[in-house]
């Protein structure tokens, strides 16, 4: 996706975990059907093995892009078996050997935590049966969220790794001083999923080429529809917002992403964010007793 860095997540959150000291990185996430799993395994083995206990390996089943790419990175068009790929996987980071000689070094024994991501029901339940903690991509499948989550719960098994279901919900959040600002802001991403959605995807415009552009009304009803689970305002809107969301979905974290023309605007808003998670946490506290 032009304009997003994400096709390496190895190689992101190695950087960003050297320039770190506490926080967990992570991918969300690596498309594991285009990826050989004994690969996959080397990288976030290392990862881990550098930095124990905080690295996060989150994987979909989605190729991610079109059909063209997909094959030139599984340089097959043969259909792909999810669940044989993530038992491969799964069973490098053992200390034992489940697949022979094959082994992947360093990753028997520095395992990191793995999350299955998804926007469907599948691989909820596939998390919840194999005991793995479960995120579900509601910035773009706001619908599936809550039915996604509910399955999985019912499916959830006890294991080694998780003795109770664990979900997160990722959701698009935007937060200025006042909402004025926080709407103009917002105008890049609104015109940025347009592009997206119509094929025509493209590096996010400025807030002036985005206030510029003349929306057709059939425009302006995808954009409705694709930013309609964007939580864009001030500290208090965004707050009891965020809050009700929680307490509706019952996720245990939430994954924000904030996409900004300007760096500066997107870390401001991660500081407005932050200052207010106390008033935030109390909105989705009440918000959970009112269910």
């Amino acid at each position: 996706m032009p304009g997003i860095a994400s096709s390496a997540p190895a190689v992101l959150a190695g950087q960003i975990a050297s320039a770190t000291s506490s926080i967990r990185v992570g991918s969300g996430g690596v498309m594991l059907p285009n990826h050989a799993p004994l690969t996959v395994a080397e990288q976030f083995g290392t990862l881990e093995a550098m930095h124990p206990g905080r690295i996060d390996l989150g994987l979909g089943r989605a190729p991610g892009t079109d059909r063209a790419t997909a094959r030139a990175l599984r340089r097959t068009a043969a259909a792909v078996d999810f669940p044989a790929q993530l038992a491969e996987l799964q069973g490098y980071f053992a200390p034992e050997r489940p697949h022979g000689q094959i082994r992947a070094i360093p990753a028997a024994g520095n395992r990191p935590a793995v999350w299955l991501l998804g926007s469907t029901g599948y691989s909820a339940q596939m998390a919840g049966l194999l005991g793995l903690p479960f995120a579900f991509a509601y910035h773009f499948s706001a619908a599936n969220a809550r039915p996604a989550l509910a399955l999985y719960r019912r499916a959830f098994k006890p294991s080694d790794v998780l003795a109770e279901p664990y979900c997160l919900i990722s959701v698009f959040a935007l937060c200025a001083d006042d909402a004025a600002t926080a709407r103009w802001l917002h105008g890049p991403a609104r015109l940025s999923a347009l592009r997206q959605r119509t094929g025509h995807p493209a590096t996010l415009p400025s807030p002036e080429e985005a206030a510029g552009y003349l929306y057709s009304a059939a425009e302006r009803g995808v954009i409705a529809e694709t930013t309609a689970s964007h939580v864009v305002g001030d500290q208090e809107t965004v707050a009891e917002q965020l809050g009700q969301l929680v307490a509706s979905t019952g996720a245990d974290e939430l994954m924000v992403t904030t996409s900004t023309f300007a760096h500066a605007d997107r870390l401001a808003s991660y500081e407005l964010l932050a200052r207010c998670s106390a008033s935030f946490e109390a909105s989705s506290k009440e918000a959970s007793v009112e269910r």
